[in-house]
């Protein structure tokens, strides 16, 4: 992953149709609209954090781990969901190898954010996986 892998536009774009995807998404779409209130400044953050994900432009600060958990009643279901439309967003990108590489670190921050929800709610239980689908 590097500068080379793709552009911002490029990034801002993928970051862009995902979530408006999301948006119009029946079961995620209320979901997204209850704990965000300013889609302009979640939209930035979120190219931010794709950008250092992607590029490594070392943009991004915040705790996605601390915001993810602080929701109730999520289900490996809706993780899921999200990355079902990730990966239809991605496979609508004309660059191929940004596609794939974010689809890659997409299932990889899906596990890393399920497996910690989990922990977070019952830290004495066996945290499950989600199954690749």
């Amino acid at each position: 992953m590097s500068a080379d892998l793709c552009t911002e536009a490029e990034i801002s774009e993928l970051v862009h149709a995902f979530y408006a995807r999301v948006r119009q998404d029946e079961v995620l779409g209320p979901i997204f609209d209850a704990h965000v209130d300013d889609w302009d400044h979640h939209l930035a953050k979120l190219v931010d954090f794709w950008s250092s994900i992607l590029r490594r432009t070392g943009r991004f600060s915040g705790s996605p781990m601390t915001k993810h958990a602080a929701l109730s009643d999520l289900s490996a279901e809706l993780f899921h969901r999200w990355l079902a439309l990730f990966r239809e967003t991605a496979a609508e990108q004309p660059n191929r190898a940004m596609a794939a590489q974010a689809c890659a670190m997409a299932e990889r921050i899906a596990q890393s954010l399920w497996l910690g929800y989990q922990l977070n709610r019952s830290p004495d239980a066996m945290p499950t996986e989600l199954v690749h689908g």
